[in-house]
């Protein structure tokens, strides 16, 4: 969990559900504050959210079910782990995107679906626009990817819709979240385990997350 002072963000980590997964480690803080940083250019943005991610993988994939094989080395046989399950990444677009990667590189042989939800700037509710899944949902431990959890609408939307389709096994993982956001998943998805970079204090009236890191979207594909 983070070893942020401020009284705020003890008070709401002690009241999430133990759903809620604070990543840390220090290469992960030092990318999250390059992502922060409004002065950091597109490229350079690209390039920390793929390295959060790829350090948010990890810790993620630490849940993972493993089975035993035998394998025969070069030398002579052996037992070895290899992985149980089938994984699927589901980015929400656009901003979901910049993660991908990140979880390709430590599991190649993933499958990759797409929703697309955009955020109705008026009155803040999600808007579904596209949907490609991947085949099997029901056996797939299924990995839904967007750095910013504001209100939680659209990760809402998007858990709903992908439970709809038969998944049964689902993680949300962001880099940066509100405590509404979080309230938010945990009351229509309690079962959904819920990783994250950081913890930030609020929204504010027009739904960014403050501090944040600004329109993740915007900046990942250089178009603000």
């Amino acid at each position: 969990m983070s070893t942020c002072g401020d009284a705020w963000f003890v008070d709401t980590i002690a009241a999430v559900p133990q759903t809620l997964n604070v990543v840390e480690h220090p290469v992960l803080a030092d990318r999250l504050a390059v992502l922060r940083d409004r002065e950091t250019p597109h490229g350079a943005f690209r390039q920390a959210l793929f390295e959060a991610a790829a350090i948010m993988a990890v810790e993620v994939a630490r849940e993972l079910p493993v089975r035993e094989v035998e394998i025969q080395t070069p030398l002579e046989a052996t037992n070895g782990l290899r992985l149980r399950d089938e994984v699927a990444v589901i980015p929400v677009l656009r901003a979901g995107l910049g993660m991908v990667e990140g979880f390709l590189r430590l599991v190649p042989d993933a499958r990759v679906g797409h929703v697309g939800i955009y955020r109705d700037e008026e009155e803040h509710v999600p808007v579904g626009y596209y949907e490609r899944l991947p085949p099997g949902l029901p056996d797939l431990r299924v990995y839904v990817l967007d750095p910013m959890l504001a209100t939680g609408g659209s990760a809402v939307h998007a858990l709903d819709h992908l439970k709809r389709a038969g998944a049964r096994q689902l993680e949300l993982v962001c880099l940066v979240a509100a405590p509404q956001g979080i309230e938010a998943v945990q009351s229509a998805h309690p079962e959904v385990p819920i990783w994250t970079a950081a913890v930030d204090r609020e929204l504010d009236e027009n739904a960014y997350i403050r501090p944040g890191l600004g329109d993740a979207g915007d900046r990942v594909f250089g178009t603000v």
